[in-house]
């Protein structure tokens, strides 16, 4: 058979490597189409000059650009046959992407579980997006629960790996340059609020919300070329479980990060996420809403001019958060539909 099915979760081996297609040429054009899709604002990624100011060659990727394409490459190996995406950790962004950089991806299967249903099971891979000099620029930890082929089929031993809660600031990699704080212009940026103006225990309600309809995830998932079949089909999802398509989950982190503009406009890079949890499905007509809370300060070392800031950023459905909701919500219903523990750089 010369077409792909994908693989199910009899397919896969605990150690198992998967060298991912195809490999990827970020453009300008890319960041661009991210920009209209999300409404992105943070000067750094969008200004060449800014970004110069601040001690990068030009402006870099947007790191979750950076994420989604090494995210989607690895969709036909290991999520083709999803019920969900599950969660994320031990995520780091090593070093900045440009226009120009290729990027590929290589996984691990990490761990194998099979639900207690027996139609499914739940595989941890580890995957690393390399650019075209061989230097990773992100490393990750997933879950996926996937489909069995076939119900009878006998489960592999399950190994369910030991991941850690939070990403040291120590091993954040050199994805962010020296910053020179003096260049740094609060009135460009968007927000006089620097590091040391944000303490734990603080918590932000990022005010605006955003409608999300069909054409723009579909377009979204397409640019990473995340080929899963729930995000498209809806001659066959109409049959599923939600009579619909559903909205790839990354989806909504772009657009919970985009939000967080309003508040934290100088985080400027992600450094790292410790963890991620889809709470709920978003389906198209559904309004994205966002608020956070700060959780944990850090000095950086090797990075001059800058401190972490470890944030907890929820995400909501058709729910405004000035009351910082965290009641998660059922399918198509308000609530908390996403909850994201990570790491930010902000300037000092």
């Amino acid at each position: 058979m010369k077409t792909n099915p994908g693989n199910f979760f009899e397919d896969f081996r605990l150690g198992q490597t998967i060298r991912h297609a195809t490999p990827r040429t970020v453009t300008a054009g890319d960041q661009a189409l991210y920009t209209a899709l999300y409404g992105s604002r943070f000067a750094v990624q969008s200004s060449d000059a800014f970004a110069q100011r601040a001690g990068y060659h030009s402006a870099p990727i947007d790191d979750l650009l950076t994420f989604h394409i090494v995210f989607g490459k690895t969709v036909p190996d290991i999520s083709l046959n999803a019920v969900a995406n599950l969660g994320y950790a031990e995520c780091r962004f090593l070093k900045p992407a440009y226009p120009g950089d290729t990027l590929s991806t290589v996984s691990e299967v990490i761990g194998l579980k099979e639900n207690s249903s027996a139609k499914t099971g739940t595989v941890y891979v580890r995957s690393v997006g390399i650019n075209q000099r061989g230097e990773e620029v992100l490393s990750y930890v997933r879950w996926v629960m996937v489909r069995k082929r076939d119900e009878t089929a006998p489960a592999p031993p399950a190994h369910v790996p030991d991941l850690v809660k939070r990403v040291d600031p120590a091993a954040f990699g050199a994805a962010c340059p020296v910053i020179n704080s003096a260049s740094w212009d609060d009135g460009l940026s968007g927000s006089s609020h620097r590091f040391g103006d944000y303490a734990a225990g603080e918590k932000i309600d990022h005010v605006d919300g955003m409608t999300v309809e069909e054409a723009e995830h579909q377009l979204a998932t397409r640019l990473y070329q995340n080929t899963a079949k729930v995000h498209f089909n809806q001659h066959s999802e109409a049959q599923g479980r939600f009579g619909r398509r559903l909205i790839y989950g990354g989806h909504v982190i772009s657009l919970a990060r985009a939000l967080s503009f309003n508040g934290l406009a100088n985080a400027f890079h992600i450094a790292a996420i410790n963890g991620g949890r889809h709470v709920a499905p978003l389906f198209a007509g559904g309004t994205v809403f966002a608020w956070s809370e700060i959780l944990e300060t850090a000095e950086v070392a090797g990075c001059g001019g800058v401190g972490a800031l470890r944030i907890m950023t929820r995400a909501t459905r058709d729910l405004p958060c000035a009351d910082f909701p965290t009641a998660d919500g059922a399918p198509g219903e308000p609530g908390v539909i996403l909850e994201l523990d990570y790491w930010v750089l902000m300037v000092k």
